[in-house]
């Protein structure tokens, strides 16, 4: 499993948002994996086995998403910080003008 996941939910139309391109970096903007979220809005396989602790960002292209319905925040980018080897779960909730997360499980 990858050791790092995300899962992104549309909240406006209460299904999962399929599509989402997502990209992993590290603290210095290098891109370490990138994926479309499946059908379940899903990236299982995102990133290496593991990471090293440090800083991280997800970057989800809200635009290419949402396409032409009106919406405020053209990407989503989630920093979050890896402290060890367990899992970490990024999920996203998303919305035209409105996201929040949390960390997973």
């Amino acid at each position: 499993m990858s050791h790092v996941t995300t899962h992104v939910l549309d909240a406006a139309s209460g299904r999962p948002a399929a599509g989402v391109a997502v990209v992993l970096v590290d603290d210095a903007g290098r891109s370490l994996a990138q994926g479309v979220t499946d059908a379940d809005g899903r990236v299982a396989q995102f990133g290496p086995d593991r990471l090293e602790p440090g800083v991280y960002r997800v970057v989800f292209d809200t635009d290419g998403y949402f396409g032409d319905t009106p919406h405020f925040h053209p990407y989503v980018a989630i920093d979050f910080r890896v402290r060890g080897p367990e899992h970490y779960h990024v999920p996203l909730l998303l919305s035209p003008f409105a996201y929040s997360t949390y960390r997973g499980s």
